[in-house]
């Protein structure tokens, strides 16, 4: 039996996970947000969206007009979210190097998601780094989420063996 964890206390400045919605929400940041693979930049914008919900770090959505949309070749992993819809998956391919299902899509999202109908998420852990206003973000563990964890927010984190039931 999976119980639900105690909620670390924030620190100054810091927005803990556990006061994220459930339903998940979708939101507009500011924050300057870029993916690295390959040596280059492949996703930067000041854009993007955050998807926030209770227990997860946010998993951030990119413009396609910030995206090298070029290096994304569509993979055949679909999945559903039961608060987004259903998911394409790409993957990412420069030089001779591929990320398999490192970047994620709604083409045809929820209502409630229409905002990120589109834009591209990408897994942290699957390139070779991610920045929130030029902070490395420190990629969700597991290898279902792709949530962005910085030191703006505090846990636990579902995603490791054991949360799968928070």
């Amino acid at each position: 039996m999976n119980l639900r964890p105690r909620r670390d206390p924030p620190a100054p400045g810091q927005e803990s996970v556990w006061d994220f919605p459930r339903p998940a929400r979708v939101e507009s940041t500011a924050s300057c947000l870029r993916v690295v693979f390959a040596g280059r930049v492949v996703a930067e914008t000041r854009r993007g969206f955050r998807a926030i919900e209770t227990s997860h770090p946010p998993s951030y959505y990119f413009p396609p007009d910030d995206v090298e949309t070029a290096l994304l070749v569509p993979a055949s992993r679909r999945t559903l979210c039961e608060w987004k819809g259903g998911a394409a998956y790409h993957d990412l391919v420069a030089g001779d190097r591929r990320a398999v299902d490192a970047a994620w899509s709604y083409p045809r999202p929820t209502p409630d998601f229409a905002a990120i109908a589109g834009y591209f998420a990408f897994y942290p852990g699957r390139v070779d780094a991610c920045f929130v206003d030029d902070e490395p973000v420190t990629p969700q563990e597991g290898d279902f989420y792709g949530g962005w964890i910085t030191r703006a927010l505090s846990g636990p984190f579902k995603g490791p063996p054991g949360t799968q039931f928070w």
